[in-house]
């Protein structure tokens, strides 16, 4: 049976490589499809909690797949159901199984070097990975964020090294991930997929791939245009963010609210898309995906001058806010040595328990560089995991919100801190997200 055949009639087996925020959510439409489905990962934690039926992903609910399922065909019981979803997936971390699989997704990350050089370890080990059992019909698809010419350049190359050849003995594509963490408007379904072949026949087997699990696809001519398509999105909205950064400090110095003229702005019908000011990017697209384009625009001699400069606006923010912090503490008559501050949020939007990239660690390291005493709440990450830039802040506890600070600093706008009275507390409270929306003498814009 050929692949494109397999696929269409939910036989083809799927194997889903890295179990986070991108592979997780293709884990489980791919189960709902009714696919066999394997997922790899090198974290046996993760594998672990898979198998006991847990989601290590706080807005990731693994068990609402059954209720999915059950909604549609179930006449036994969701338990039934249940049983079967589990007969249909596995969780493992023996990568020889790839063997086994006729689509293989990757889905690993794509972060930066100290050097804001894309550091592409984990997809170039992970295809090599997959060049070991490499086999004849097999769709390989990569899904990680990376520059124009990865997937039928590097990655090609990598796989052909075996001997077989793309678009003849095996198809290749990429479909970039569009993720957006508990975004409530729109899941991995409903949001349209892009996807790129090597050749006509590769864009055929993936695009018949992804259209059992999303509502659309968008085919492009080729892989590069895929790849191009993910960083214009993002490097869209960090040329936009770092605008309203940047005119959030000039509207600062002349007494005016940034969030007011963004929210007064936006009562134009067309013509204007709003964007709002932070303490910094996070999450990991829009901080890193930019300089992708950056580094493989120098290899043509070409300066991407938007990028760069937008990147510099928005990595300087952290610095703002502490001077806002400064201010604020100097104000109240204390210096920042010694001073206790209470910074409310470590993930980096609100509402999940995502911490990739967060300003926040930025924030609490130039604080405490000062010689502040910093602590923080988060009610959807209590404890902060080892991270590679900040490995020191490991193992350290989320507080609870209240008084006896000199200072408070709201970095992220959870729904939680939205009910709390700032003001009684009588000390000064920076806010980088418009948390509070009542002013009052103690408070401070950032």
């Amino acid at each position: 049976m050929n692949l494109l055949r397999k696929i269409r009639s939910r036989q083809a087996g799927i194997g889903v490589i890295g179990l986070g925020y991108v592979g997780l959510p293709l884990v489980i439409e791919f189960c709902r499809a009714g696919f066999p489905v394997t997922g790899f990962d090198v974290d046996p934690k993760k594998v672990g909690s898979l198998k006991k039926g847990r989601s290590y992903i706080k807005h990731i609910d693994i068990s609402a797949l059954s209720k999915a399922h059950s909604a549609k065909c179930n006449k036994s019981g969701p338990s039934a159901i249940s049983r079967q979803l589990s007969a249909n997936f596995t969780a493992t971390t023996d990568f020889s199984l790839l063997q086994n699989m006729d689509c293989i997704l990757i889905c690993v990350p794509t972060p930066l070097t100290r050097n804001r050089e894309p550091d592409m370890t984990y997809v170039f080990t992970t295809t090599k990975t997959v060049a070991q059992y490499l086999r004849k019909g097999q769709l390989i698809v990569l899904e990680s964020t990376t520059y124009p010419g990865t997937t039928d350049g590097d990655v090609r190359a990598i796989l052909e090294e075996t001997g077989l050849r793309a678009g003849k003995d095996f198809c290749l594509a990429f479909s970039p991930e569009r993720v957006d963490p508990n975004n409530k408007d729109f899941s991995l379904r409903t949001t349209p997929k892009i996807v790129g072949g090597y050749t006509e026949a590769c864009l055929a087997s993936a695009k018949a791939l992804y259209d059992t699990i999303v509502d659309r696809t968008v085919p492009v001519s080729s892989t590069r245009v895929a790849e191009s398509a993910k960083l214009l999105e993002n490097i869209y909205r960090a040329v936009n963010i770092a605008l309203v950064n940047e005119l959030k400090v000039a509207f600062d110095k002349m007494g005016i609210d940034i969030w007011e003229v963004v929210e007064e702005a936006k009562t134009k019908p067309f013509g204007f898309q709003p964007f709002y000011p932070g303490p910094g990017l996070g999450g990991h697209c829009i901080p890193v995906d930019p300089f992708y384009l950056t580094w493989k625009a120098r290899e043509y001699d070409v300066a991407t001058r938007f990028i760069e400069l937008a990147g510099e606006i928005n990595s300087a923010m952290p610095d703002y806010v502490v001077a806002k912090a400064v201010k604020a503490l100097n104000d109240a008559g204390k210096l920042p040595k010694g001073a206790k501050i209470l910074v409310l949020g470590l993930a980096y939007k609100a509402n999940i328990d995502d911490d990739r990239e967060s300003p926040s660690y930025r924030l609490i390291e130039k604080l405490e560089g000062l010689g502040a005493l910093v602590a923080y709440n988060d009610p959807h990450i209590p404890v902060i995991r080892k991270t590679r830039k900040f490995p020191r802040l490991a193992g350290r506890r989320s507080v609870p919100v209240e008084g006896g600070y000199d200072l408070i600093l709201i970095v992220t706008a959870h729904d939680e801190y939205k009910a709390i009275d700032f003001k009684s507390f009588g000390i000064p409270v920076v806010d980088t997200r418009r948390v509070v929306q009542k002013k009052f003498k103690l408070l401070y814009r950032a």
